[in-house]
């Protein structure tokens, strides 16, 4: 069926129609009309914004292009990036994405208010985005629920259109006296139409907006725009009772100052507006507010790619992949850097030649990209930092050393690289790049045992072995004792619930932590050792404290999530593993989870929502790397619950293929389960347990298998598993 476009709009699809076929209108405003519309040179759906005739009179387009190419050239996650733009026949318009999402304002209506952990989320996303335009020269002037899209949880600011340079004479009022900005979120200076105004316009506005979508009320509201000015006018500013209790009150008071009459009563900046903010909304499940990371600039963005082995010995292999994950942890601390995650990096080493297609992929500025050959007790390491935008190399460097200067290495590349960046250091960010050992055999098989610290019980088995060894040669080396820790730990929680197992996790955990007594992973594997037993509120207080010590730690909000998910307590674990997920929004297993804890709260829309998410991070994953079982599993379990058998039963049949062991047949029976396939749910599930999965308490919450809850085959099948507490 065609699309009907308004008459009044028909001569922009004919003006526009050499480059734009306009499908339907999307929306419409005050400033202007937007469709959706496929761009013919590019052949993709776009947003065709097209400004209304007297807006256009008013700006004329000399001047309308002249400001959005300044806006052009904005280049933020968190903003809407422009096409294009033009001047046709007394029409000005410009192009955006177009974004399957819903504006923040459509989010109020349909929702009412919006969850206070999301409302501060869509907050710093915002605050990010402005900071960055401040720091250019921008100010947006028209910040407003209409003017933020929402997509997949993240919040992007688009509408640059009427933005100016900063101290470039912005005006509340054009040259016809139509207001510019929205009345409900002016800032008094911007209503009053002073010639000068900056970026604490923006923060107040965005102020307004917060409120508003925690209460579900505009601050200022009048029978017409004219009347809400009028209102501005006075002075006053409503009170916050609507909110004492929602909100912590270090929210409220810095609501009450983003919005102070006078601009120099605010904060100077987004980014200390960002700062004052509680990420996640309130507190933490157990009462302890987490201070929130400081925005990252776009241009401080790396991505580590595994080190190539140019070795003659494929053994090394470990060595160039561990030097790599050193500095990719030893970055991480950096809390005003953006670092890709391994899991992420890893798989684009087969891209190391196309760098700028890695930062495209990888949504970095700069790529880290070296070699390593060993010979003996001789290393020669190359690096090289490369700006992605136009492949020209910021630092490189070789090294010629014995391999005990391996550490002396790692830490001048690290530091080298945060001079490029031009990063500014903490001393405890500058202790944090250091190596935690230095003697290099002990150092060598702490690498081996990091490098297999993952969800299968094989490479479990080896790199707590190589933890031990690393023990043996230094005794001292703690956050050997922490990996080491952490491996017993998912041993006993994924395969073999063994009271010995926990028991000796906890002793590595609380030696680690004597040894570091502020090391955040020792907190992070004392916490997964307490989850082991059940003790719930000494592990939440460890995860907390891990998460205290090291905001940037992303298994800290993964686990302790999944922890208190397994409670029942729903909404916190919602609340964590979104911190998590702003850590590491790639991670399909953090949005899978999320998408169960959405689920048990009862949350259908944001269930199916982080389910979409999930598959397209999944299947993104298994494009880059296609041996990924737990990936292949994951998916399974998600097209089952869209009872799409085909593909869940090939996901299956992939995961199986590349590691048959107990965890992967359980989860292969959860996906039968979700398409209701009595027979071949239990079939794996006995065949899992026979392999040695043996967890009762999982098995008996497990809402897979309430369908066969009180079938005797699964009641004579839960009488073979004895309680792991015991």
């Amino acid at each position: 069926m065609t699309a009907i476009i308004p008459e009044s709009s028909r001569s922009v699809r004919e003006i526009l129609a050499s480059s734009y076929s306009i499908d339907r209108e999307l929306g419409r405003g005050g400033m202007a009309t937007v469709y959706l519309a496929q761009d013919l040179r590019h052949d993709r759906l776009v947003a065709l914004k097209v400004l209304h005739a007297n807006v256009a009179e008013s700006y004329g387009a000399e001047r309308f292009l002249r400001e959005i190419k300044t806006a052009a050239r904005l280049n933020h996650p968190h903003i809407l990036p422009l096409f294009d733009s033009g001047a046709a026949e007394g029409i000005l318009y410009y192009v955006m994405p177009y974004v399957e999402g819903e504006s923040l304002r459509q989010s109020i209506d349909r929702l009412g208010q919006i969850p206070v952990e999301d409302a501060i989320a869509y907050a710093q996303d915002i605050s990010t985005a402005l900071d960055y335009a401040h720091r250019h020269g921008i100010v947006h002037r028209d910040i407003k629920p209409e003017n933020v899209m929402v997509h997949e949880g993240i919040a992007m600011l688009m509408d640059f259109g009427i933005a100016r340079p900063l101290g470039g004479g912005i005006s509340g009022l054009t040259m016809t006296g139509m207001a510019i900005g929205t009345p409900a979120y002016m800032s008094p200076e911007q209503a009053f139409g002073e010639s000068e105004i900056d970026g604490r316009s923006d923060q107040f506005s965005l102020a307004c907006m917060l409120h508003e979508m925690i209460t579900g009320n505009p601050l200022f509201s009048g029978s017409s725009p004219q009347a809400v000015i009028a209102k501005r006018m006075s002075g006053a500013i409503p009170g916050f009772e609507d909110l004492t209790d929602r909100v912590a009150p270090d929210v409220i008071s810095t609501l009450q100052r983003a919005m102070a009459l006078e601009p120099s009563g605010r904060f100077d900046t987004m980014r200390e507006f960002a700062s004052h903010l509680v990420l996640g909304g309130r507190q933490t499940p157990s009462s302890m507010r987490l201070a929130a990371a400081p925005p990252i600039a776009a241009a401080k963005s790396v991505a580590v790619l595994p080190f190539e082995n140019l070795s003659s010995d494929p053994e090394n292999d470990y060595l160039a992949d561990g030097i790599a994950e050193e500095i990719i942890s030893a970055l991480s601390k950096v809390r005003t850097l953006r670092v890709a995650p391994r899991t992420t990096a890893f798989p684009m080493r087969s891209k190391r030649d196309d760098l700028q297609e890695v930062g495209r992929r990888l949504k970095v500025s700069t790529v880290l990209n070296g070699s390593v050959r060993r010979a003996g007790n001789r290393i020669r390491v190359n690096a090289e930092l490369v700006n992605v935008s136009d492949g020209s190399q910021l630092w490189a460097e070789r090294y010629d050393r014995e391999m005990k200067d391996v550490f002396a290495i790692q830490d001048d590349i690290s530091e080298s690289i945060v001079r490029s960046l031009r990063v500014i250091l903490g001393d405890a960010e500058r202790r944090a790049l250091k190596a935690r050992t230095r003697d290099i055999r002990a150092y060598e098989y702490y690498l081996r045992g990091r490098q297999f610290v993952d969800l299968r019980k094989k490479s479990l088995h080896y790199a707590s072995t190589m933890f031990r060894k690393a023990i043996e040669i230094d005794a001292e080396y703690a956050s050997a004792y922490a990996g080491l820790a952490d491996a017993l730990s998912l041993m006993f929680l994924l395969f073999s619930p063994d009271r010995k197992l926990v028991d000796e996790a906890m002793s590595f955990a609380n030696r680690a932590l004597e040894l570091e007594p502020d090391l955040a992973e020792a907190h992070l594997a004392r916490g997964m050792a307490y989850s082991c037993l059940r003790d719930y509120e000494l592990s939440n207080q460890e995860f907390e404290e891990a998460m205290r010590l090291d905001p940037k730690l992303f298994e800290a909000p993964y686990y302790w999530g999944r922890n208190l998910h397994w409670q029942g307590r729903h909404e916190d674990a919602i609340r964590i593993f979104r911190i998590g997920q702003s850590l590491r929004p790639e991670s399909y297993d953090i949005a899978a989870m999320l998408t169960l804890a959405y689920s048990a709260a009862g949350r259908k829309a944001d269930a199916d929502a982080m389910r979409d998410h999930s598959l397209k991070l999944l299947e993104e994953r298994l494009e880059l790397n296609p041996d990924d079982p737990r990936a292949w599993i994951l998916a399974a379990t998600t097209y089952g619950s869209m009872n799409d058998r085909g593909r869940a039963e090939e996901a299956i049949r992939r995961a199986l293929a590349i590691e048959e062991d107990a965890l992967t047949i359980y989860n292969a029976a959860c996906a039968y389960a979700q398409l209701r396939d009595e027979d071949k749910a239990m079939d794996h599930l006995e065949k899992a347990i026979d392999m040695g999965w043996s967890h009762r308490q999982w098995l008996l919450h497990d809402t897979d298998f309430e369908f066969v809850r009180e079938t005797p085959r699964f009641r004579k099948l839960l009488e073979k598993i004895t309680d792991p507490s015991n």
